[in-house]
């Protein structure tokens, strides 16, 4: 838990440039039957990036517009507000209920359509779109995968090989506009990766010291991008 003092404090050059530049939106899309870590994971690592210095605005957002949303687990969460009301910067798609096919869940999201809908607009207005677990085969049946390395749950890369993607041995993979990961815990992986990314060593390392976590596994990155 915090001390309440920040060694690697706002001061510094990513927060000057954050204030200069204004904010960029942030939205986690959540949906009935999401899995809790895959959401509240990243959406606490992107918080904390704030706290250091990167200008991003982030909220959890309903892909329905339900003013309640409940999770896999039973955790009850209320949303800033409907997807269709922002648009980010960058979007994170969460993940659960696809590899049993759940009725509440990324499957049924899929299935329905609007999700992938969403996610497909989003992009080609120029957001970055990241998929955390099974919420990367949102990113696929929105045609974002295709001829892109990829990874997904463990559970689900059978159904991503069926794909036009190509599936890589990774925990994250980062193909520029668009990025994967493998199962729940990988979030937070893919949320520090994003963080060094797009605001330096400096404020990553900062997230990973108050969160006390140690980013683990390989990041794929294509240097072509």
């Amino acid at each position: 838990m915090s001390d309440g003092t920040y060694p690697h404090a706002t001061t510094g050059l990513f927060a000057a440039v954050s204030r200069v530049l204004g904010m960029d939106t942030v939205a986690i899309a959540c949906f009935d039957g999401f899995d809790e870590l895959d959401a509240i994971g990243p959406y606490e690592v992107f918080e904390n990036a704030a706290r250091f210095g990167a200008a991003w605005d982030v909220t959890l957002r309903s892909v329905r517009g339900s003013d309640t949303i409940t999770a896999s687990h039973g955790l009850r969460v209320e949303p800033d507000g409907p997807l269709a009301a922002v648009t980010p910067d960058l979007l994170v798609v969460a993940g659960g209920g696809w590899n049993d096919r759940s009725e509440a869940g990324v499957w049924t999201e899929a299935e329905r359509g609007e999700l992938p809908e969403a996610v497909a607009a989003a992009h080609d207005r120029g957001a970055t779109v990241a998929g955390v677990c099974t919420g990367g085969m949102v990113l696929s049946r929105a045609g974002l995968l295709d001829g892109r390395p990829a990874v997904t749950h463990g559970g689900a890369i059978e159904d991503l090989r069926a794909t036009d993607a190509t599936v890589v041995d990774a925990r994250v993979v980062d193909d520029g506009d668009v990025l994967t990961c493998g199962g729940v815990t990988s979030g937070l992986d893919l949320a520090v990766h994003l963080v060094e990314r797009e605001w330096g060593a400096d404020v990553a390392a900062a997230v990973c010291e108050e969160m006390e976590y140690e980013p683990r596994g390989d990041v794929f990155r294509d240097e072509s991008v």
